[in-house]
């Protein structure tokens, strides 16, 4: 909501410089923190868990917290915020990764929810991702993950239950980072699939949404057999459609998709592959977050490769990557608007863009279950441009970058050195089970923390300098990203449920925190 609007003085003006400069202080939160409702109820819950780790089972305890409506009416859509999983991992799993104190863990997770209202019955998936987090001298390893979840839209009256089921847990420990004395350069991944204890309070009881709007509509009935609830596979996989639930049904589905750019390749071979993407990167300087716009990736594929004698390693299958818009390799501009001081509304227009060689990994790990560690490496400067405060001009200039790309701790510095950003995706499969996580072919979330270098070029037609103000303000360390790729089309082929006619990517992935 926008405060009312202030006259602003000149900014020629030393004190009105001082004025538009301290605005721009909070530039890159380009997405504000969400409020806390009215009418909402908090949720922590935490359970027991038993873990099956590859050395065996093991009791692990989760914890959940989340804000729901406290009431709900029939045909609106329930949207779970704030949601957050923590897992304590004991010592003995956290002995698997080969980490030793002090050394960073990567980590996912995937709560299986279940709903009901009446007879009528739903399944969601809440998946998330941790930020590094840091082993301990001793005791539990905590990895609390964050993502947007799905929404659910009852089509009756009655109390709509969420209950928790099983978690997937999928942990890695961050290449280069400290590990044990076995010699492993890359520690292999550890994944658990875990069970909610028996004993676990109210069966998993998450929350209770009473959903008001009567029986006009007829009685509460549930899933047809043939026809069962109306559910996605969670963020990543939207595609365009209604938010109402027939009667007696609950209809989950992720936020409505972003309007996409075109996203085509210019080129087609047997290997290329396009794919959405999209995110959000905290600045770590101002505690926001900024929305990584929905982007076209274009994938070139080239010949695996068979690099290493290690008996668990397969194979790595490489690719050449290229942004595109419009026949630039960059992302679509991306203009936000946000209010500084709380009432002094200020927008800017943001560009990432591709300077350098863009390229991803992936690592394919012959296990039960079997493993791909994906890592893309991406030279990427960012551009700012149009940034106005209280609708007058900070004149930025036409050339308002940073210094050299964003830049990551390159886990393999001799093999790619220079400034680049450094993605990180995990993903496991069990035999006669769908993949989890991050392959390239089904998309999902790569995770990375940047550092944010100094600016240039930005400045004012007078010769006003600008690039101390923004470095001081927003460059620095510690800048966490989470990107989330959609489900590639393989171009040549164009499967209809990958690809539309002219070859663009049908799955349209949604941004997650």
């Amino acid at each position: 909501m926008k405060g009312p609007r202030t006259s602003a003085p000149s900014p020629r003006r030393p004190g009105a410089r001082r004025a538009v400069i301290a605005a721009f202080v909070v530039l890159a939160a380009m997405v504000p923190a969400a409020g806390t409702a009215l009418g909402a109820q908090e949720v922590e819950a935490e359970l027991p868990y038993t873990c099956a780790f590859p050395s065996g089972p093991q009791a692990v305890t989760v914890r959940v917290a989340a804000r729901f409506p406290d009431s709900a009416a029939k045909g609106e859509a329930i949207v779970p915020a704030e949601v957050t999983t923590t897992v304590e991992v004991p010592e003995a799993a956290v002995a698997e990764l080969g980490a030793v104190p002090g050394a960073e863990v990567r980590a996912s997770t995937e709560l299986a929810v279940a709903l009901s209202q009446g007879e009528a019955r739903a399944d969601a998936s809440w998946r998330g991702t941790a930020q590094p987090a840091t082993v301990p001298a001793e005791g539990p390893l905590v990895l609390e993950s964050t993502g947007d979840v799905p929404s659910v839209t009852p089509g009756s009256a009655g109390e709509l239950r969420l209950r928790a089921g099983g978690l997937k847990l999928a942990m890695e420990a961050q290449a280069g980072s400290a590990t044990s004395d076995s010699g492993q350069e890359t520690p292999a991944p550890v994944s658990a699939s875990c069970t909610l204890g028996e004993d676990a309070p109210e069966d998993g009881l998450l929350a209770t949404i009473p959903v008001t709007g009567g029986e006009t509509d007829g009685p509460s009935e549930g899933p047809s057999p043939s026809e069962g609830p109306s559910a996605s596979t969670g963020p990543g996989t939207a595609k365009p459609g209604g938010t109402k639930a027939p009667v007696g049904r609950l209809r989950v589905e992720a936020a409505d998709p972003q309007d996409a750019p075109h996203c085509t390749a210019k080129e087609v071979t047997g290997n290329t592959l396009t794919a959405y993407i999209t995110g959000y990167s905290n600045v770590r300087k101002l505690d926001g977050a900024s929305l990584i716009p929905l982007a076209c990736m274009v994938i070139e594929q080239v010949d695996a490769e068979f690099p290493g004698p290690d008996d668990e390693f397969l194979f790595r299958q490489p690719a050449d990557v290229e942004l595109s818009y419009q026949g630039r390799r960059q992302t679509p501009p991306a203009k936000a608007t946000f209010l500084t001081y709380g009432f002094v509304p200020t927008t800017a227009t943001m560009v990432l863009e591709q300077v350098g060689r863009m390229n991803l990994e992936g690592d394919f790990y012959l296990r039960e279950p079997v493993t791909v560690v994906s890592t893309i490496r991406a030279s990427l400067v960012l551009r700012l441009s149009d940034v106005k405060v209280n609708g007058t001009p900070l004149e930025v200039g036409p050339d308002c970058r940073t210094e050299t790309p964003l830049i990551s701790r390159e886990p393999e510095p001799d093999r790619y050195p220079g400034d680049h950003m450094v993605l990180h995706g995990l993903s496991e499969q069990y035999t006669g089970e769908d993949a989890t996580g991050y392959q390239v072919s089904s998309g999902g979330p790569l995770t990375s923390e940047v550092t944010i270098p100094a600016f240039t070029g930005c400045g004012t037609d007078d010769g006003e300098d600008l690039n101390r103000l923004l470095t001081a303000s927003i460059s620095g360390p510690g800048n966490y990203v989470k990107q989330i790729q959609g489900q590639v089309c393989t171009v040549a082929f164009l499967q209809p449920q990958e690809c539309t006619e002219d070859g663009q990517p049908v799955v349209i992935p949604e941004p997650e925190r």
